[in-house]
Parts: structure tokens; C-alpha cells; sequence
């Protein structure tokens, strides 16, 4: 079997509660339980889906959670095999959550088993405590605010020791790195090939296809998965439902595509004030076929990002993996984030929507398939971290192409320091910056980002250099990429922004390839772009020659050469007839 999994720790992010990953084995001392997890500023009404979960393995009889003014008690003989879940009320946890608690303190639903509860313990929002007992010995305690600050719909982390790791929300989810091997996969280039490769896919998938998709705009895109339903493939769409400038008429008549071939649009959004989506923006952009497929790209479902031309659109670059396992954690992101109470359905324009599915050109670049791959998933805000350990690596080389780098809250962003180090340490660090108007007209964009990369370089003597692309021959329109090379073998496609939003509140989605083929391939989509991209003056911040800086300057020489030659010639002339 293709991408047979072989490593990871922790359990699959399939668990809807953000849990502990440290496990006790025993309860035969006090302290083989903890609170690992609490929430108690919700944003549902009533706040019925207030929860805490306890973490440890064995007996609960006997543990009780207190507040000093009521308490709930587990059960007797009620055995934890890991984590246990209490809700305040089942039904209102289901509807955010998406899945029922183990347990709840008031009943709500007759499925779910009760607490033994004494007085009234609710989580105050503005201050309160929980104290975890096993008879009257006190096993932990935690208040607020002092262990934590709370807000509004915040999610509280017990781990290593440390409380709040990471700023978590309802809803979000809490992926732990996992790792595949022996993986197929397929690379490919926008605008070159992408229409092309999402054709054959869409086309040769058999069963199922799940889409996630920032913005879908490109009706012959929709009107493939129109036919997908037609012949039997079970499709599903979740888009984001607040897209910066709010949703456009081409994707409310994509709606009235699918939706009239039986194929429902699912929205992230918050709904009349009531839930709140667990991430600023739905931003990934993935697709999974068949339960063995799974294709990460870096471009939103739109002409500009799928050009059926091949030429005219964004240059992103695209991945096709072939892994069941791969494809089984990728499931797990979908379920988890298409169900819960910030999902809605999103609606189209009245009518059925029309649509005419177009024939595929190819530009320079064609998909190319490798064996043998190892891959990564990437998913933000849970795994972000792994995009700076990727840079943090390098040896030799880096390459990265951005639509843009922003710096963050901090003044400076992280990824691109880590990228700086690796020069530092002698790798030879490329970037290509886009220069599409809206990138470059403001005082701190991306010719400024440029221009001090380039002072660094300048006064430390780094191999590094900064670049904005060329855009003049029409081939592209901007650079929607975000993308890594390191080493000329390990490559990041992606979703992931380079400013903090992307990473740290957003969900994303992207896959580290380890093959020196995959790698390759990009690389050599990437020479091409540096090849025509232009430089930017480390002191004045001034942008050269859009028309492609190498072919410039060696179009330069020869001029100059020729001129040279010309005027010997004149001066050898008039001396002869002199």
C-alpha cells in the first residue's frame, strides 16, 4: 500500500477536545488525573457548552470537580481510558462542537450520561476557579484570572506543565505532526498546468471528492464537480464564508451550479452573533479523492488561480499525493471543520447558474510525477511551527517565492529571520516578492521588504537577495505562491501567508515533500521566475528593470559591447580616410 504511515506521536486530531497529550498510566496515587482543558467564556448563549476535560488514565471513582459553591462528581466505576469530556449541558456542546461530551453536569440529553452534581457549578466568566479532588485530598486547582486569563470563547491548555501554549478557540483543533512514506505524487506549476491537473483529477475521481477552498470562483471548475455528482461521486464544498471583500457574484453562481447538482456549499462563518467560526479565515486549500488522493495547492478555485489557458494566472504551485493514510488525516480536517455550529450553507444566486466546462491548455510547465516521496501535512495554526524548522534547517540553500512578507506584532517576522540565519551560516538564500500593484504602492510593502533584505545582505556580505517579479510579459498576472525549497530536496506548497494572521489564527493546509525530483521540478519553476524577476537597490530602495534582470543585464552587455565595437569602427574608418 502506497504512503503507509509509519510515525507520529500523540492520538489523530479526529477527537474533538483539545486534550492533553501527556497520559497518566494509574490512579494509585493522587495525582494520575488533571483538568487538561477548560473553556468557561463561551459564546453560546447560556453558555450550556462550558466544558472541562480531565486527563488521565483509570478509576474515576471518587474525583469530583469543585468551585467551592457546587461540585460534580463522576460516576462511580467510570473508567477514563485517556481523557473524559464534562460539558454543562450535552446538546449545546454537540451543536459547537460538533460531537457529543462523555458526560454533562445538566441534562440535556438523554444520551449522555449525567454527573453527580451537588449545589452550582458553572465557570464564571470574569473569575472563578476549578479545584479537581479524589475524596477531600486536592488533586489540582486552577483560577482565573491568575493560572489564565480568560475570553471570550478561549480554550485553556494544560501542557508540559505550562498552561495556554497557544492562543486556542472553540473549535479549533489541535493536529499533531505525522509523517508518510513511500508516497506517489504528482507537481505541478500555475497557471502552466493547474487547470489541466484539477481537470484529470476531478474527471478520474471514482466515489468521493472533499473540497476546502478559500474562495471558489470558476464556474468550468464547478461545473466538472456539477458532472462529478452526475455520475455518482459523492462531493462535498466548504468554502470560507467571509472572504476579504465579502462574497462575490461569481461564487454565489457557483453556488447555484453545485447546489442544482445536488451539491451543498458549506460556509465557515459566524451566524447571527450565536457562533463564532473557530478561525479568522478558512483560507486552505485542499481537495481528497476516493479516500487515497489528496491534492494541496497554493491557489483559491478561480480562473486566476486555474487558468484553463495556461498562461494569464497567478504562479502557485500544486501537489497531488497519493497516500491513503495521508488522505485518512486529511479527512480528519475536513470532518472536523465541516461540522459545528459556525457552519452554514451557502446560498447562490437565484436560478440554476451557468456554466461550460473548457478544454485544457498547458504553458511551459507540465505535472511530473515522482516515487518514493515523504510527506509531511502542514496545518495551520496547529502545526505552523513546522514552516520555521523547515527554513531552520537548511544547509545549502533556500528559495522562497511569497506573494508577500509582512512583518509581525513582534516588528520582525520569524520565518524570514529564520531564512536570514541560513545565510548567515552560509546557504544561499533567494526570494521572489510579487509585484503586482496593490503589493507596491504602499510605503511598507513588498519593495520596502525587498529593500531591507538586501540592506542586510549588503552590510553583512550574506549570500542572500530579495527579488520582485516581473510581470510585464503578460505570462503572469501576480505571484499568489507560498512556497519553500530547502537543500534542492525538501519543498513546503501551501496556503500559509507570510504575515502573522495566516499562521497563528487562520486555517491553512500545505505538505512538506522529501524527494530531490519534487524538489527539482520547483526549482526549476523557480530559476525561471528569479531569471525574470528584478532587482532591488539595498540603499534606495529603487526596483531595476521589470523585463527580467539576468536577461536584461546580458542584453545590456552585448548592447554596450556593440556600441563599443561600432564607434572603433568609425574611429578605424575616419583615420583611414583621414
Amino acid at each position: 500500500m502506497k504512503g503507509e504511515k509509519i510515525s507520529f506521536m500523540g492520538i489523530r486530531g479526529a477527537v474533538f477536545a483539545i486534550i492533553l497529550f501527556v497520559f497518566f498510566c494509574t490512579v494509585s496515587v493522587s495525582a494520575g488525573f488533571v483538568v487538561s482543558e477548560f473553556c468557561p467564556d463561551t459564546w453560546l448563549s447560556g453558555e450550556g457548552d462550558e466544558y472541562f476535560v480531565i486527563s488521565g488514565s483509570g478509576d474515576l471513582t471518587g474525583y469530583y470537580v469543585t468551585d467551592n459553591e457546587g461540585s460534580a462528581r463522576f460516576p462511580d466505576n467510570t473508567v477514563s481510558r485517556g481523557s473524559v469530556i464534562v460539558a454543562q449541558k450535552a446538546v449545546d456542546y454537540e451543536s459547537v462542537q460538533g460531537e457529543k461530551p462523555d458526560f454533562e453536569i445538566y441534562n440535556s440529553d438523554p444520551q449522555v450520561p449525567d454527573m453527580v452534581r451537588t449545589g452550582t457549578l458553572k465557570m464564571a466568566n470574569s473569575g472563578d476557579e476549578l479545584i479537581l479532588k479524589r475524596g477531600v485530598a486536592v488533586i489540582q486547582e486552577v483560577a482565573w484570572p491568575g493560572d489564565v486569563v480568560s475570553g471570550e470563547g478561549r480554550v485553556h491548555v494544560y501542557s508540559d506543565g505550562v498552561w495556554d501554549e497557544r492562543p486556542y478557540y472553540i473549535g479549533q483543533s489541535r493536529f499533531e505532526p505525522e509523517t508518510f512514506y513511500d508516497v506517489s505524487v504528482t507537481v505541478f506549476a500555475a497557471p502552466d498546468c493547474s487547470y489541466a491537473k484539477l481537470k484529470d483529477f476531478i474527471e478520474n475521481s471514482k466515489s468521493s471528492l472533499d473540497i476546502n477552498v478559500y474562495e471558489f470562483t470558476g464556474t468550468s471548475i464547478a461545473g466538472l464537480l456539477a458532472e462529478a455528482s452526475g455520475r455518482g461521486v459523492d462531493v462535498d464544498v466548504l468554502v470560507e464564508g467571509s472572504p476579504v471583500g465579502g462574497v462575490s457574484d461569481e461564487e454565489k453562481n457557483v453556488c447555484s451550479i453545485l447546489g442544482s447538482a445536488g451539491i451543498p456549499v458549506l460556509s465557515m462563518a459566524t451566524e447571527n452573533g450565536v457562533f463564532h467560526a473557530p478561525y479568522r479565515y478558512d483560507h486552505a486549500k485542499y481537495v481528497i479523492s476516493d479516500d487515497s488522493l489528496v491534492l494541496v495547492a497554493s491557489e483559491n478555485f478561480g480562473e486566476t488561480g486555474y487558468p484553463s489557458s495556461g498562461t494569464g494566472g497567478n504562479r502557485g504551485w500544486g501537489v497531488v499525493a497519493e497516500s491513503p493514510a495521508l488522505a485518512s488525516y486529511f479527512e480528519d480536517v475536513f470532518d472536523r471543520d465541516s461540522n459545528g455550529g459556525w457552519i452554514t450553507e451557502m446560498t447562490g444566486t437565484n436560478g440554476v447558474g451557468s456554466y461550460s466546462v473548457a478544454e485544457a491548455g498547458t504553458g511551459k510547465f507540465l505535472p511530473e510525477s515522482f516515487e518514493g516521496a515523504t510527506v509531511t501535512p502542514v496545518i495551520s495554526p496547529d502545526t505552523s511551527y513546522l514552516v520555521g524548522d523547515l527554513i531552520s534547517s537548511a544547509e545549502e540553500s533556500v528559495c522562497i517565492e511569497q506573494a508577500y512578507i509582512k512583518n509581525w506584532s513582534s516588528g520582525e517576522n520569524p520565518w524570514l529571520e529564520d531564512a536570514i540565519d541560513a545565510a548567515r551560516r552560509g546557504a544561499d538564500v533567494r526570494i521572489i516578492l510579487d509585484s503586482y500593484y496593490y503589493n507596491i504602492e504602499d510605503d511598507d510593502d513588498n519593495d520596502e521588504m525587498a529593500q531591507y533584505i538586501n540592506a542586510v545582505a549588503s552590510s553583512e556580505s550574506l549570500p542572500l537577495e530579495a527579488r520582485l517579479i516581473s510581470l510585464e510579459s503578460g505570462y503572469l498576472d501576480k505571484v499568489h505562491n507560498k512556497g519553500v525549497i530547502v537543500d534542492g530536496r525538501l519543498v513546503l506548497v501551501s496556503s500559509i501567508n507570510w504575515n502573522e494572521n495566516s499562521p497563528s489564527y487562520n486555517r491553512e493546509a500545505g505538505l512538506i515533500i522529501d524527494h530531490a525530483g519534487a524538489a527539482g521540478y520547483f526549482t526549476e519553476v523557480f530559476d525561471a521566475d528569479w531569471d525574470s524577476s528584478a532587482p532591488v537597490d539595498p540603499s534606495t530602495g529603487h526596483i531595476g528593470d521589470v523585463s527580467g534582470s539576468s536577461q536584461t543585464d546580458e542584453l545590456r552587455n552585448y548592447i554596450a559591447a556593440g556600441v563599443i565595437i561600432l564607434f572603433a569602427v568609425l574611429y578605424f574608418v575616419r583615420k583611414k580616410e583621414s
